[in-house]
């Protein structure tokens, strides 16, 4: 099973973007996504975001993974 966490994109730089997953800072390979831009949500795995999410379905993910991990 794979589990890709959703972040905000903080800062794109090339191909990297620093990305905030609930509070934490992570730097990603934007390679998947290069039409993808600051403020907006994204899907991780591995490393490097795979998807487009909108702020609503991101929090909610982010809500779920919260209550798994308490």
């Amino acid at each position: 099973m794979c589990l890709g966490i959703p972040g905000k994109i903080i800062e794109i730089k090339g191909v990297k973007a620093t990305i905030d997953v609930a509070g934490t800072r992570k730097e990603v390979n934007m390679k998947l996504l290069p039409d993808a831009k600051t403020g907006e949500f994204v899907i991780v795995h591995a490393g490097f975001a795979i998807e487009k999410v909108d702020e609503e379905k991101a929090r909610e993910a982010l809500e779920l993974i919260d209550g798994i991990i308490k």
